[in-house]
């Protein structure tokens, strides 16, 4: 038996149909949203001085200051007052070695010991919330240093 010219036509736009819904319900249903940032410095809190391991930085009246190894101070000063922060809401699994950063905000508020994940770009702050840091700006928050010779 064989099908006329209009029912094979009907197959096929039913099945074009068909398969558009099937293509739509996946992608609605595959779309994440993206993470929503806020900036862990701004002008009421600005960052002034960061110990991220041995090394540091410190905004002074002449501008930003750092340890003597690091080359590349203010672009990496500016890096971590303009960074961007997600809230996470459980435990990240964690991977390499912390490190500790002491963060003062302000020079009237203390100093605040937070532990970065450089890897994966996760923060945990001394409250023990824990924040990602998004991969676009997580290599300009490490210092590019000086060799050093023994």
């Amino acid at each position: 038996m064989a099908l006329s010219r209009k029912k094979w036509n009907t197959i096929i736009i039913l099945a074009s149909v068909l398969m558009i819904s099937v293509l739509t319900v996946i992608e609605r249903n595959s779309q994440q949203t993206p993470m929503q940032t806020q900036a862990l410095f701004d002008n009421a809190a600005p960052l002034s001085q960061l110990q991220f391991g041995e090394h540091w930085l410190q905004k002074r009246q002449s501008g930003w200051q750092c340890s003597s190894r690091v080359l590349n101070c203010l672009e990496w000063a500016n890096a971590w007052e303009q960074v961007h922060i997600s809230a996470l809401s459980d435990k990240p699994e964690t991977v390499g070695e912390p490190i500790e950063l002491v963060i003062q905000v302000d020079d009237l508020i203390d100093a605040q010991l937070w532990i970065l994940f450089s890897e994966q770009g996760l923060l945990k702050s001394p409250a023990g919330n824990w924040y990602q840091i998004p991969p676009s700006l997580r290599e300009a928050l490490s210092p590019i240093l000086r060799a050093q010779l023994n």
